[in-house]
């Protein structure tokens, strides 16, 4: 398939005769054209039917029902493969599932889209796709490539809402829905998720809710209870992120100390006063604010606040102190690439260049798309 114009790549035929799609019993209407995909290099004027393989045509229908899952002969062409590849569900799943896996983000988009026009009623592929869109949107953040992780945020809250709408409702759309907007610190949409699911689960045997179905249940009664006792619901709390992420940094400031002296146990609003003290180079008052973060319950098990903290100990030229606060870091999240690279950046304040080169290879290799290691990595080459 084409990931930037996909339509492009399929031609549509009338199969010759004596063709066979399959070697189980197919059922073809001659009257309704089938999609093709185009060999590389080869487009539709030079067809020559004798060269047309079965490949071809099963490709193209995936790409017409992942790309044009509104087409006319949609229906059509979905029972046509079945009947052909009466296991392409199952195959389409264990391949998006391991290209996921492996961060081959454009081929397995690809292959879920494929497989939620195969299945479009198939309300647990809207929540594996929703996974999937978050689960990019993360890896493009870490990466530095901020717009493009907004981008695919969008997406998987689209899949995400499209999950929770369905009837009758599916508990792990709002389970999964609800660590989605934990991260984006819509901490009420949060709760309602987790409320949800709770409510959608009530009464229901643990063993019928299927794997960590118990686990799930008092993880959701812990994050409600959390944001519950910690007022992350509060308007102030919710603007001071949306001020300070859009550049506000002082008016959100502003609103963060209020939401601070109502609530001065938590470490998620230290963290946020610190984030913005950070952003204004203002070092020595954010390193105090993530400390405090720390002091607070649940604020001394985020590696984030450890990796801030960091950042603000190397620039007021506490090294021992970074380095400490990185490995701890590091050992909450041990493929943080964000945590690694300040790592190679502690080195090259202290003046160790080849520890900090392995470092930021290490980046690469765990994350080819990172935007900063192949710039440091350049510049220790040329100064070698």
């Amino acid at each position: 398939m084409n990931s930037t114009e996909p339509l492009s790549s399929v031609y549509f035929i009338h199969l010759p005769d004596g063709f066979s799609l399959s070697k189980h019993a197919v059922s073809i209407d001659p009257k309704i054209p089938l999609p093709v995909q185009k060999k590389e290099k080869v487009d539709s004027d030079s067809f020559d039917p004798n060269e047309l393989s079965q490949e071809q045509i099963l490709a193209g229908i995936l790409t017409i029902l992942a790309y044009d899952s509104s087409n006319e002969h949609a229906d059509y062409y979905r029972k046509l493969i079945q009947e052909a590849r009466p296991g392409i569900k199952e195959e389409l799943a264990e391949a998006a599932i391991l290209k996921t896996k492996n961060e081959d983000w454009d081929l397995a988009e690809e292959i879920w889209l494929a497989l939620k026009g195969l299945a479009p009623e198939d309300t647990a592929i809207t929540i594996d796709i929703a996974l999937f869109f978050d689960q990019r949107a993360d890896s493009y953040r870490k990466s530095g490539l901020h717009e493009d992780a907004d981008a695919y945020d969008d997406t998987a809250l689209q899949y995400y809402t499209k999950a929770m709408d369905v009837e009758p409702e599916v508990p792990d759309a709002f389970f999964n829905a609800g660590f989605f907007f934990l991260k984006q610190n819509l901490y009420a949409k949060a709760r309602d998720c987790f409320e949800s699911f709770l409510g959608l689960t009530v009464g229901e045997k643990d063993e019928t809710l299927g794997e960590n179905g118990a686990y799930k249940k008092e993880r959701a009664q812990e994050i409600i209870e959390k944001i519950k006792i910690r007022n992350l619901e509060n308007d102030r709390f919710h603007n001071a992120y949306k001020l300070i992420s859009s550049g506000q940094e002082e008016k959100g400031l502003d609103e963060i100390r209020k939401f601070l002296q109502d609530n001065p146990a938590v470490w998620n609003a230290w963290f946020l006063l610190g984030w913005g003290l950070r952003k204004l180079e203002r070092y020595e008052d954010a390193k105090l604010a993530f400390e405090k973060a720390r002091e607070c319950d649940g604020g001394d098990e985020n590696a984030d606040t450890l990796n801030e903290l960091a950042i603000c100990q190397m620039e007021t030229g506490d090294f021992e102190g970074a380095h400490i606060s990185l490995n701890d870091a590091l050992s909450l999240e041990p493929e943080n690439t964000k945590i690694i690279s300040n790592l190679g950046y502690l080195n090259l304040k202290l003046g160790d260049e080849e520890e900090a080169r392995k470092y930021f290879v290490t980046v690469l290799e765990l994350d080819p798309n990172d935007k900063i290691a192949p710039i440091e990595l350049a510049r220790l080459e040329a100064e070698s």
